[in-house]
């Protein structure tokens, strides 16, 4: 007979729970759910995630540890982006000072390589505010849900677009408005976005987005 865990996985969490992997069980992170009034689900096996949300997301973990050991984590990524879900896919990355001189690139490897959300949390009770915010909320629009171009106007996508020097919001919006995809907006050449952003800001988005092979070597 099918567990409930394994019904809910099936047909995804009803309102208000976590699915979360058996991993979990005994973390500050689920005791600050279960706080927060989000009811948990265990499930052993939950693939490359480490929770199902009942607002149909599928997020992944990462701690400072994994960030700071090495690019192992980027198997884990991919693994999370190509497994067949319908479930809208998190990234939540614990951002410290050990972990701060990686976070760049991992965040252009998360949003530009893999075209996932990423969220920068402080550690697990920060991610379980979060988490239990995401679910909690779930009657108003999903803001990572996936779509097509208005995507790029995500808030985190355009949070990231504002770190590139010298440009504000109103530039970081008629970019991400003028490229179809984020891809496009990274691999774009200085002449394409001179006419948008002037010469100035145009090599400077350009070096920015094109630095990221020499800043994870």
């Amino acid at each position: 007979m099918e567990t409930e865990e394994a019904a809910a996985l099936n047909a995804g969490p009803p309102h208000g729970h976590v699915i979360s992997s058996e991993k979990w069980r005994q973390t500050s992170l689920i005791r600050a759910l279960k706080g927060g009034g989000v009811e948990i689900l265990f499930e052993d096996e939950l693939g490359a995630a480490d929770f199902h949300l009942s607002n149909k997301s599928c997020v992944l973990y990462l701690s400072e540890s994994d960030v700071i050991a090495g690019n192992s984590y980027k198997r884990r990524l991919v693994r999370f982006r190509n497994s067949s879900s319908r479930f809208q896919d998190v990234v939540l990355v614990e951002r410290s000072r050990l972990s701060e001189q990686f976070f760049c690139a991992l965040q252009r490897f998360v949003v530009f390589d893999l075209g996932l959300t990423l969220l920068p949390v402080g550690g697990q009770t920060e991610a379980s505010q979060l988490i239990a915010q995401m679910v909690h909320g779930e009657g108003r629009e999903n803001p990572f849900r996936r779509r097509s171009s208005s995507r790029l106007l995500d808030p985190l996508v355009l949070a990231l677009v504002q770190q590139v020097p010298g440009v504000g919001r109103v530039k970081a919006l008629t970019l991400l408005q003028r490229f179809s995809s984020i891809r496009r907006l990274c691999n774009a050449t200085p002449a394409e976005l001179e006419p948008i952003v002037g010469q100035a800001s145009a090599q400077q988005i350009h070096n920015f987005f094109h630095r990221s092979s020499a800043a994870g070597s």
